[in-house]
Protein backbone atom coordinates (compact mmCIF):
# COMPACT_ATOMS: atom_id res chain seq x y z
CA UNK A 1 0.00 0.00 0.00
CA UNK A 2 1.14 3.94 -1.03
CA UNK A 3 2.10 5.49 1.73
CA UNK A 4 2.22 9.11 2.49
CA UNK A 5 6.00 9.46 2.63
CA UNK A 6 5.58 7.76 -1.01
CA UNK A 7 3.35 10.08 -3.03
CA UNK A 8 4.82 11.82 -6.05
CA UNK A 9 5.38 15.32 -7.24
CA UNK A 10 2.59 14.52 -9.74
CA UNK A 11 -0.22 13.62 -7.31
CA UNK A 12 0.95 16.14 -4.99
CA UNK A 13 0.62 19.04 -7.40
CA UNK A 14 -2.57 17.74 -8.37
CA UNK A 15 -4.30 17.87 -5.14
CA UNK A 16 -2.52 21.24 -4.65
CA UNK A 17 -4.31 22.35 -7.80
CA UNK A 18 -7.60 21.20 -6.87
CA UNK A 19 -7.19 23.14 -3.51
CA UNK A 20 -5.19 26.02 -5.16
CA UNK A 21 -8.15 27.21 -8.22
CA UNK A 22 -10.57 26.70 -6.27
CA UNK A 23 -9.45 29.17 -3.97
CA UNK A 24 -8.26 31.45 -6.57
CA UNK A 25 -12.20 31.43 -8.19
CA UNK A 26 -12.85 31.93 -4.73
CA UNK A 27 -10.79 34.67 -4.07
CA UNK A 28 -11.24 36.58 -7.39
CA UNK A 29 -15.12 36.41 -6.70
CA UNK A 30 -14.91 37.48 -2.79
CA UNK A 31 -12.44 40.83 -4.02
CA UNK A 32 -14.21 41.42 -6.57
CA UNK A 33 -17.21 42.09 -3.85
CA UNK A 34 -15.64 43.77 -1.05
CA UNK A 35 -13.58 45.66 -3.81
CA UNK A 36 -17.56 46.99 -4.93
CA UNK A 37 -17.93 47.76 -0.74
CA UNK A 38 -15.27 49.04 0.66
CA UNK A 39 -12.59 52.21 -1.17
CA UNK A 40 -8.99 52.57 -1.65
CA UNK A 41 -8.61 54.07 1.38
CA UNK A 42 -9.58 51.66 3.51
CA UNK A 43 -7.44 49.03 1.24
CA UNK A 44 -4.94 51.42 2.38
CA UNK A 45 -5.33 51.47 5.97
CA UNK A 46 -5.13 47.80 6.11
CA UNK A 47 -2.24 47.64 3.70
CA UNK A 48 0.39 49.68 5.84
CA UNK A 49 -0.05 47.80 9.00
CA UNK A 50 -0.35 44.16 7.26
CA UNK A 51 3.05 45.12 6.18
CA UNK A 52 4.36 44.75 9.60
CA UNK A 53 2.42 41.93 10.64
CA UNK A 54 4.19 40.07 8.21
CA UNK A 55 7.36 41.41 9.23
CA UNK A 56 6.73 39.78 13.00
CA UNK A 57 5.54 36.50 11.20
CA UNK A 58 8.77 36.26 9.81
CA UNK A 59 10.95 36.94 12.97
CA UNK A 60 8.37 34.69 14.91
CA UNK A 61 9.28 31.89 12.21
CA UNK A 62 12.53 32.08 12.36
CA UNK A 63 13.37 29.63 9.78
CA UNK A 64 12.22 27.06 11.54
CA UNK A 65 9.09 25.51 8.89
CA UNK A 66 11.58 24.81 6.10
CA UNK A 67 13.68 23.44 8.80
CA UNK A 68 11.48 20.96 10.12
CA UNK A 69 10.98 19.61 6.39
CA UNK A 70 14.54 19.64 5.27
CA UNK A 71 15.94 17.72 8.32
CA UNK A 72 15.37 13.95 8.42
CA UNK A 73 16.70 12.98 12.10
CA UNK A 74 14.06 15.01 14.05
CA UNK A 75 12.06 12.89 16.30
CA UNK A 76 8.57 13.60 17.35
CA UNK A 77 9.67 14.52 20.64
CA UNK A 78 11.76 17.20 18.99
CA UNK A 79 8.61 18.39 17.18
CA UNK A 80 6.54 18.75 20.71
CA UNK A 81 9.61 20.37 21.85
CA UNK A 82 10.05 23.40 19.11
CA UNK A 83 5.78 23.41 19.22
CA UNK A 84 6.16 24.25 22.88
CA UNK A 85 9.00 26.44 22.45
CA UNK A 86 6.62 28.42 19.43
CA UNK A 87 4.01 29.31 21.58
CA UNK A 88 5.93 31.16 23.87
CA UNK A 89 7.50 33.24 20.97
CA UNK A 90 4.09 33.57 19.70
CA UNK A 91 3.31 35.56 22.82
CA UNK A 92 6.03 37.66 22.94
CA UNK A 93 6.20 38.66 19.33
CA UNK A 94 1.78 39.19 19.85
CA UNK A 95 3.01 41.42 22.32
CA UNK A 96 5.80 43.31 20.73
CA UNK A 97 3.31 44.30 17.94
CA UNK A 98 1.01 45.73 20.72
CA UNK A 99 3.33 48.39 21.70
CA UNK A 100 4.91 48.28 18.32
CA UNK A 101 1.48 49.97 16.90
CA UNK A 102 2.15 52.83 19.01
CA UNK A 103 5.35 54.02 17.41
CA UNK A 104 3.83 52.86 13.87
CA UNK A 105 0.95 55.04 14.34
CA UNK A 106 2.74 58.22 15.47
CA UNK A 107 5.37 57.75 12.32
CA UNK A 108 1.83 57.69 10.10
CA UNK A 109 0.20 60.25 11.63
CA UNK A 110 -3.04 57.61 11.86
CA UNK A 111 -4.28 56.82 15.46
CA UNK A 112 -5.83 54.47 13.72
CA UNK A 113 -3.42 51.84 13.97
CA UNK A 114 -3.47 51.71 17.90
CA UNK A 115 -6.41 50.04 17.63
CA UNK A 116 -5.95 47.41 14.67
CA UNK A 117 -2.46 46.74 15.87
CA UNK A 118 -4.43 45.61 19.08
CA UNK A 119 -6.52 43.59 17.02
CA UNK A 120 -3.83 41.93 14.08
CA UNK A 121 -1.84 40.95 17.79
CA UNK A 122 -4.67 37.98 17.50
CA UNK A 123 -4.38 37.16 14.07
CA UNK A 124 -0.38 37.36 13.98
CA UNK A 125 -0.67 34.96 17.70
CA UNK A 126 -2.06 32.11 15.60
CA UNK A 127 -0.17 32.23 12.70
CA UNK A 128 2.64 32.16 14.48
CA UNK A 129 1.56 28.92 15.98
CA UNK A 130 0.10 27.51 12.96
CA UNK A 131 3.96 27.28 12.52
CA UNK A 132 4.68 24.43 13.42
CA UNK A 133 1.61 22.19 12.55
CA UNK A 134 1.91 23.17 8.98
CA UNK A 135 5.02 22.21 8.61
CA UNK A 136 5.12 18.85 9.94
CA UNK A 137 2.10 18.27 7.64
CA UNK A 138 4.20 19.37 4.90
CA UNK A 139 6.99 16.82 6.33
CA UNK A 140 4.48 14.44 6.49
CA UNK A 141 3.25 14.90 3.15
CA UNK A 142 -0.74 14.72 4.03
CA UNK A 143 -1.51 17.55 0.89
CA UNK A 144 -4.84 16.38 0.93
CA UNK A 145 -5.59 17.90 4.17
CA UNK A 146 -3.66 20.94 3.58
CA UNK A 147 -5.44 21.09 0.31
CA UNK A 148 -9.01 21.18 2.06
CA UNK A 149 -7.72 23.15 4.81
CA UNK A 150 -7.18 25.94 2.13
CA UNK A 151 -10.65 25.74 1.13
CA UNK A 152 -12.36 25.99 4.22
CA UNK A 153 -10.58 28.80 5.60
CA UNK A 154 -10.38 30.69 2.06
CA UNK A 155 -14.15 30.24 2.17
CA UNK A 156 -14.58 31.05 5.91
CA UNK A 157 -12.66 34.20 5.82
CA UNK A 158 -13.52 36.19 3.06
CA UNK A 159 -17.23 35.58 4.28
CA UNK A 160 -16.74 37.16 7.22
CA UNK A 161 -15.20 39.60 5.82
CA UNK A 162 -17.72 40.15 2.83
CA UNK A 163 -20.62 40.17 6.20
CA UNK A 164 -18.31 42.77 8.06
CA UNK A 165 -18.30 45.04 5.03
CA UNK A 166 -21.72 45.27 4.29
CA UNK A 167 -22.42 46.31 7.99
CA UNK A 168 -20.52 48.93 7.74
CA UNK A 169 -17.12 47.94 9.51
CA UNK A 170 -15.28 49.54 6.50
CA UNK A 171 -11.19 48.86 7.03
CA UNK A 172 -11.77 46.57 10.08
CA UNK A 173 -13.91 43.96 7.63
CA UNK A 174 -10.17 43.44 5.98
CA UNK A 175 -8.89 43.11 9.88
CA UNK A 176 -11.25 40.38 11.18
CA UNK A 177 -10.67 38.58 7.72
CA UNK A 178 -6.97 38.24 8.61
CA UNK A 179 -7.72 37.08 11.98
CA UNK A 180 -10.53 34.55 11.38
CA UNK A 181 -8.25 33.49 8.71
CA UNK A 182 -4.72 32.59 10.74
CA UNK A 183 -7.65 31.07 13.74
CA UNK A 184 -9.00 28.48 11.72
CA UNK A 185 -6.30 27.92 9.94
CA UNK A 186 -4.32 26.85 13.33
CA UNK A 187 -7.03 25.28 15.12
CA UNK A 188 -7.94 23.08 11.66
CA UNK A 189 -3.81 22.14 11.75
CA UNK A 190 -3.68 21.60 15.53
CA UNK A 191 -6.88 19.36 15.60
CA UNK A 192 -5.12 17.22 12.18
CA UNK A 193 -1.37 16.59 14.11
CA UNK A 194 -1.96 16.45 17.46
CA UNK A 195 1.60 17.99 18.63
CA UNK A 196 1.99 17.69 22.25
CA UNK A 197 2.62 20.64 24.23
CA UNK A 198 4.82 20.72 27.12
CA UNK A 199 5.47 23.66 29.42
CA UNK A 200 8.57 22.81 30.48
CA UNK A 201 10.62 22.38 26.81
CA UNK A 202 14.42 20.90 25.68
CA UNK A 203 15.89 23.10 23.24
CA UNK A 204 17.73 19.64 21.75
CA UNK A 205 15.50 19.55 18.99
CA UNK A 206 15.82 23.33 18.01
CA UNK A 207 19.98 22.75 18.06
CA UNK A 208 19.57 20.24 15.32
CA UNK A 209 18.12 22.34 13.27
CA UNK A 210 19.74 25.71 13.94
CA UNK A 211 22.45 26.11 10.92
CA UNK A 212 19.90 25.46 8.32
CA UNK A 213 16.94 27.84 10.15
CA UNK A 214 19.31 30.40 10.66
CA UNK A 215 19.96 31.71 6.95
CA UNK A 216 16.73 31.03 6.29
CA UNK A 217 15.73 33.22 8.75
CA UNK A 218 18.25 35.71 7.00
CA UNK A 219 16.83 35.14 3.65
CA UNK A 220 13.26 35.75 5.03
CA UNK A 221 13.72 39.08 6.44
CA UNK A 222 15.68 40.22 3.40
CA UNK A 223 12.86 38.73 1.43
CA UNK A 224 10.51 40.64 3.58
CA UNK A 225 11.61 43.97 2.93
CA UNK A 226 12.32 43.32 -0.87
CA UNK A 227 8.47 42.70 -1.05
CA UNK A 228 7.34 45.64 1.39
CA UNK A 229 9.57 48.22 1.01
CA UNK A 230 6.84 50.10 -1.48
CA UNK A 231 4.25 49.56 1.01
CA UNK A 232 6.19 51.27 3.34
CA UNK A 233 6.84 54.32 1.52
CA UNK A 234 3.94 54.73 -0.44
CA UNK A 235 2.13 54.75 2.38
CA UNK A 236 4.40 57.38 4.53
CA UNK A 237 5.01 59.75 1.42
CA UNK A 238 2.81 59.32 -1.00
CA UNK A 239 -0.60 58.67 1.01
CA UNK A 240 -3.42 55.50 2.10
CA UNK A 241 -5.40 56.19 -1.86
CA UNK A 242 -2.41 56.06 -3.49
CA UNK A 243 -1.29 52.83 -1.94
CA UNK A 244 -4.45 51.20 -2.24
CA UNK A 245 -4.31 51.77 -6.29
CA UNK A 246 -0.88 50.71 -6.67
CA UNK A 247 -1.15 47.34 -3.75
CA UNK A 248 -4.54 46.50 -5.94
CA UNK A 249 -2.52 46.15 -9.14
CA UNK A 250 0.45 44.51 -7.48
CA UNK A 251 -1.36 42.12 -5.95
CA UNK A 252 -3.26 41.19 -9.55
CA UNK A 253 0.27 40.78 -11.19
CA UNK A 254 1.00 38.40 -8.25
CA UNK A 255 -2.25 36.07 -8.96
CA UNK A 256 -0.47 33.89 -11.39
CA UNK A 257 2.89 33.41 -9.00
CA UNK A 258 0.53 32.61 -6.29
CA UNK A 259 -1.84 30.42 -8.08
CA UNK A 260 0.86 28.48 -10.54
CA UNK A 261 3.89 28.73 -8.87
CA UNK A 262 2.53 27.47 -5.76
CA UNK A 263 0.43 24.89 -6.86
CA UNK A 264 3.67 22.84 -7.62
CA UNK A 265 6.55 24.63 -5.34
CA UNK A 266 5.14 23.79 -1.98
CA UNK A 267 5.26 19.65 -2.54
CA UNK A 268 8.42 20.47 -4.24
CA UNK A 269 10.79 21.06 -0.68
CA UNK A 270 9.03 18.27 1.51
CA UNK A 271 9.80 15.62 -1.94
CA UNK A 272 13.11 16.73 -3.55
CA UNK A 273 14.76 17.42 -0.10
CA UNK A 274 14.88 13.24 0.13
CA UNK A 275 17.25 13.52 -3.15
CA UNK A 276 19.31 16.80 -1.56
CA UNK A 277 22.36 15.03 -2.02
CA UNK A 278 21.53 14.34 -6.04
CA UNK A 279 22.10 17.66 -6.98
CA UNK A 280 21.65 16.40 -11.01
CA UNK A 281 18.24 14.78 -10.28
CA UNK A 282 17.12 17.56 -8.51
CA UNK A 283 18.00 20.21 -11.63
CA UNK A 284 16.16 17.69 -13.86
CA UNK A 285 13.02 17.71 -11.97
CA UNK A 286 13.30 21.63 -11.53
CA UNK A 287 13.36 21.87 -15.19
CA UNK A 288 10.48 20.50 -16.27
CA UNK A 289 8.83 22.85 -13.89
CA UNK A 290 10.77 26.36 -14.69
CA UNK A 291 9.93 25.22 -18.66
CA UNK A 292 5.78 24.95 -18.29
CA UNK A 293 6.13 28.33 -15.73
CA UNK A 294 8.31 30.16 -18.67
CA UNK A 295 5.77 29.36 -21.22
CA UNK A 296 2.44 30.21 -19.12
CA UNK A 297 4.45 32.90 -17.53
CA UNK A 298 4.77 34.93 -20.70
CA UNK A 299 1.23 34.81 -22.41
CA UNK A 300 -0.30 35.25 -19.26
CA UNK A 301 2.54 38.46 -18.69
CA UNK A 302 1.89 39.74 -22.14
CA UNK A 303 -1.89 39.53 -21.97
CA UNK A 304 -2.09 41.01 -19.16
CA UNK A 305 -0.39 43.89 -20.35
CA UNK A 306 -2.38 44.52 -23.33
CA UNK A 307 -5.72 43.70 -21.56
CA UNK A 308 -4.98 45.67 -17.92
CA UNK A 309 -7.61 47.99 -18.52
CA UNK A 310 -10.37 45.48 -19.14
CA UNK A 311 -9.08 43.41 -16.09
CA UNK A 312 -9.21 45.98 -13.20
CA UNK A 313 -12.23 46.87 -14.84
CA UNK A 314 -13.86 43.71 -14.83
CA UNK A 315 -12.73 42.30 -11.42
CA UNK A 316 -12.58 45.77 -9.41
CA UNK A 317 -15.05 48.79 -11.00
CA UNK A 318 -14.17 51.71 -12.77
CA UNK A 319 -13.03 53.19 -9.43
CA UNK A 320 -9.74 52.04 -9.59
CA UNK A 321 -9.06 52.97 -12.72
CA UNK A 322 -5.85 54.42 -11.68
CA UNK A 323 -4.49 51.30 -11.24
CA UNK A 324 -4.98 50.24 -14.82
CA UNK A 325 -1.30 51.40 -15.72
CA UNK A 326 0.46 50.23 -12.38
CA UNK A 327 -0.29 46.69 -13.33
CA UNK A 328 0.53 46.70 -17.35
CA UNK A 329 3.94 48.11 -15.86
CA UNK A 330 3.99 45.31 -13.50
CA UNK A 331 2.82 42.85 -16.04
CA UNK A 332 6.20 42.48 -17.88
CA UNK A 333 7.28 41.03 -14.58
CA UNK A 334 5.06 38.28 -14.19
CA UNK A 335 7.21 36.53 -16.29
CA UNK A 336 10.18 36.61 -14.23
CA UNK A 337 8.38 36.77 -10.77
CA UNK A 338 6.78 33.49 -11.66
CA UNK A 339 10.00 31.03 -12.42
CA UNK A 340 12.09 33.04 -9.73
CA UNK A 341 8.79 32.74 -7.26
CA UNK A 342 9.89 28.56 -7.49
CA UNK A 343 13.66 28.69 -6.21
CA UNK A 344 13.36 28.94 -2.93
CA UNK A 345 12.01 25.50 -2.76
CA UNK A 346 15.28 24.30 -4.40
CA UNK A 347 17.69 26.28 -2.57
CA UNK A 348 15.88 24.17 0.40
CA UNK A 349 16.07 21.24 -1.30
CA UNK A 350 19.48 21.21 -2.00
CA UNK A 351 20.09 22.41 1.84
CA UNK A 352 21.74 25.54 0.65
CA UNK A 353 20.13 28.38 2.48
CA UNK A 354 23.17 30.05 2.82
CA UNK A 355 23.19 30.73 -1.34
CA UNK A 356 19.79 31.28 -0.60
CA UNK A 357 20.62 34.24 1.83
CA UNK A 358 23.08 35.76 -0.55
CA UNK A 359 21.04 36.13 -3.65
CA UNK A 360 18.44 37.89 -1.18
CA UNK A 361 20.60 39.96 -0.35
CA UNK A 362 21.12 41.43 -3.90
CA UNK A 363 17.60 41.32 -4.59
CA UNK A 364 17.21 43.49 -1.40
CA UNK A 365 19.20 46.14 -2.66
CA UNK A 366 17.78 46.34 -6.75
CA UNK A 367 14.36 46.68 -4.91
CA UNK A 368 15.32 49.39 -2.46
CA UNK A 369 17.27 51.20 -5.45
CA UNK A 370 14.29 50.32 -7.88
CA UNK A 371 11.22 51.60 -5.00
CA UNK A 372 13.66 54.41 -3.75
CA UNK A 373 14.03 55.95 -7.22
CA UNK A 374 10.05 55.40 -7.66
CA UNK A 375 9.05 57.42 -4.13
CA UNK A 376 11.19 60.18 -5.00
CA UNK A 377 9.90 60.95 -8.78
CA UNK A 378 6.16 60.73 -6.52
CA UNK A 379 4.37 58.54 -9.21
CA UNK A 380 3.10 55.16 -8.68
CA UNK A 381 3.41 54.26 -12.47
CA UNK A 382 7.54 54.80 -12.40
CA UNK A 383 7.80 52.74 -9.30
CA UNK A 384 5.97 50.15 -10.96
CA UNK A 385 7.87 50.61 -14.07
CA UNK A 386 10.94 50.55 -12.05
CA UNK A 387 10.20 47.43 -9.79
CA UNK A 388 9.65 45.57 -12.89
CA UNK A 389 13.37 46.14 -14.38
CA UNK A 390 14.39 45.12 -10.95
CA UNK A 391 12.38 41.61 -10.74
CA UNK A 392 13.36 40.68 -14.49
CA UNK A 393 17.19 41.52 -13.29
CA UNK A 394 16.85 39.64 -10.44
CA UNK A 395 16.10 36.40 -12.31
CA UNK A 396 19.39 36.31 -13.98
CA UNK A 397 20.98 37.06 -10.16
CA UNK A 398 18.77 34.28 -8.44
CA UNK A 399 19.38 31.50 -10.66
CA UNK A 400 23.00 32.33 -11.34
CA UNK A 401 23.69 31.34 -7.50
CA UNK A 402 21.06 28.58 -7.97
CA UNK A 403 22.39 26.93 -10.86
CA UNK A 404 25.66 27.96 -11.03
CA UNK A 405 26.98 28.15 -7.22
CA UNK A 406 24.01 25.77 -5.54
CA UNK A 407 23.41 22.76 -8.25
CA UNK A 408 26.81 23.33 -9.92
CA UNK A 409 25.23 23.30 -13.50
CA UNK A 410 25.98 25.09 -16.57
CA UNK A 411 24.71 28.73 -16.69
CA UNK A 412 24.74 29.26 -20.02
CA UNK A 413 22.96 25.80 -20.80
CA UNK A 414 20.10 27.10 -18.57
CA UNK A 415 20.07 30.51 -20.22
CA UNK A 416 19.86 28.86 -23.53
CA UNK A 417 16.51 26.78 -23.01
CA UNK A 418 14.79 30.32 -22.91
CA UNK A 419 15.56 31.09 -26.43
CA UNK A 420 12.35 29.45 -28.03
CA UNK A 421 10.21 31.14 -25.20
CA UNK A 422 11.55 34.36 -25.89
CA UNK A 423 10.52 34.17 -30.03
CA UNK A 424 6.98 32.55 -28.87
CA UNK A 425 6.70 36.28 -26.66
CA UNK A 426 7.72 37.95 -29.56
CA UNK A 427 4.98 36.73 -31.55
CA UNK A 428 1.97 36.92 -28.81
CA UNK A 429 3.55 40.39 -28.31
CA UNK A 430 2.91 41.32 -32.04
CA UNK A 431 -1.00 39.79 -31.93
CA UNK A 432 -1.35 41.75 -28.99
CA UNK A 433 -0.44 44.55 -30.58
CA UNK A 434 -2.90 44.20 -32.95
CA UNK A 435 -5.45 43.27 -30.65
CA UNK A 436 -5.52 46.91 -29.38
CA UNK A 437 -6.84 48.55 -32.10
CA UNK A 438 -10.07 46.55 -31.94
CA UNK A 439 -12.82 48.03 -29.76
CA UNK A 440 -16.23 46.75 -28.31
CA UNK A 441 -19.25 48.13 -26.12
CA UNK A 442 -17.90 46.32 -23.14
CA UNK A 443 -14.94 44.90 -21.25
CA UNK A 444 -15.81 41.95 -21.12
CA UNK A 445 -15.81 41.21 -25.09
CA UNK A 446 -12.80 43.03 -25.51
CA UNK A 447 -10.98 41.24 -23.20
CA UNK A 448 -12.61 38.15 -24.78
CA UNK A 449 -11.24 39.39 -28.41
CA UNK A 450 -7.71 40.44 -27.58
CA UNK A 451 -7.42 36.41 -25.15
CA UNK A 452 -8.86 34.90 -28.21
CA UNK A 453 -6.32 36.69 -30.81
CA UNK A 454 -3.28 36.33 -28.57
CA UNK A 455 -4.30 32.42 -27.77
CA UNK A 456 -4.00 31.55 -31.38
CA UNK A 457 -0.62 33.10 -31.73
CA UNK A 458 0.56 31.66 -28.90
CA UNK A 459 -0.50 28.36 -30.27
CA UNK A 460 1.10 29.08 -33.65
CA UNK A 461 4.28 30.07 -31.32
CA UNK A 462 4.20 26.45 -29.61
CA UNK A 463 3.64 24.79 -33.18
CA UNK A 464 6.38 26.72 -34.52
CA UNK A 465 8.93 26.04 -31.83
CA UNK A 466 7.63 23.01 -31.13
CA UNK A 467 7.56 23.97 -27.71
CA UNK A 468 4.20 22.14 -27.20
CA UNK A 469 5.71 18.64 -26.58
CA UNK A 470 6.41 20.25 -22.74
CA UNK A 471 3.24 20.82 -21.91
CA UNK A 472 1.64 17.79 -23.13
CA UNK A 473 4.38 15.83 -21.47
CA UNK A 474 3.66 17.76 -18.27
CA UNK A 475 -0.27 17.09 -18.67
CA UNK A 476 0.70 13.75 -19.16
CA UNK A 477 3.15 13.54 -16.01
Amino acid sequence: MKTVQDISIKKAAFINASASYACVVLQIVFNGILARILSPEDYGVVTVITVFTTFFTVISNMGIGPAIIQNKELSEDDISNIFSFNFYAAIVVSLAFIAFSVPMSKFYGNSLYIPIGALLSISLFFHTMNIIPHSYLLKQKRFMAIGVRMIIVNLTSNAAAVVLALMGYKYYALVWQAIVNALVQFLWNYSTTRIKFKLKFSFSGLKKILSFSMFQMGYSIINYFSKNMDNLLIGKYMGDSALGYYDKAYKVTLYPQNNLTSVITPTLHPILSQHQNDREYIYKRYMEIVKILSLLGLFIGIYCYFASEEIIGILFGSQWCASVPCIAMLSLSIWAQMITGSAQAIFQSAGHTRNLFISGLFTMALTAAAITAGVLAGDIVKISLYLTIAFNINFFVTYYYLIKKTLGMSYLRFLKSFIPDLCIAAIVTAAGIGASFITADHLITTAFIKGVIMGIAYIAGLLIFKQYKHLISFIKK
